[in-house]
């Protein structure tokens, strides 16, 4: 008796682990495949919207470059005092409006950009130094780009290269 329910329990069993491991291994197929599907369809929503991203943190950093600030907002009869108070505002506020840029850049590239705009902000203060702030903003300006000129490459420009580099290699 026990050899008969052990000859139909036998085979059974075999059959049961066999056809469970099969089963189980092609639903984890199905599973990682599945998985990939949507991290590819994911990666065609992402990858223009980080593009984008990038475009976005290149125009905010050629808009805060000395050079480029200075030509939008200095204005005939300007003070000293009224330029570089305009510049820190206008850098400040590109910054904000592109906070959230931060979420699409690495974050090694998100560190240049903040680098950047602090390097600039330190480069305008340094150069407002035995300035009166009454005086017409044409002497601040041009102590500006003689400052550039010294330094050769302005922090604007090496955050651009970083990230035009980082962008080459992605993509």
């Amino acid at each position: 008796m026990l050899l008969e329910i052990l000859k139909i329990t036998i085979p059974s069993l075999i059959v049961f682990l066999t056809a469970y491991f099969v089963l189980k291994a092609v639903l984890k197929r199905e599973h990682e495949s599945r998985k990939i599907e949507v991290v590819l369809q994911n990666k065609k929503i992402i990858t223009p919207l980080r593009l984008q991203a990038y475009e976005r943190i290149i125009l905010f950093l050629e808009r805060i470059s000395p050079n480029s600030i200075i030509m939008r907002l200095q204005t005939p009869n300007m003070t000293v005092g009224q330029l570089h108070k305009e510049m820190l505002t206008t850098i400040r506020t590109e910054f904000e409006h592109n906070l959230s840029q931060q979420l699409y850049l690495s974050i090694s590239a998100w560190e240049e950009v903040r680098n950047a705009k602090e390097k600039t902000i330190k480069l305008l203060n340094s150069c407002l130094e035995d300035l009166d702030l009454n005086d017409n903003a044409l002497i601040y300006s041009q102590k500006i780009f003689e400052t550039l000129i010294e330094i050769e490459k302005s922090p604007t420009q090496e955050a651009i290269n970083f990230v035009k580099e980082e962008v080459a290699q992605l993509y």
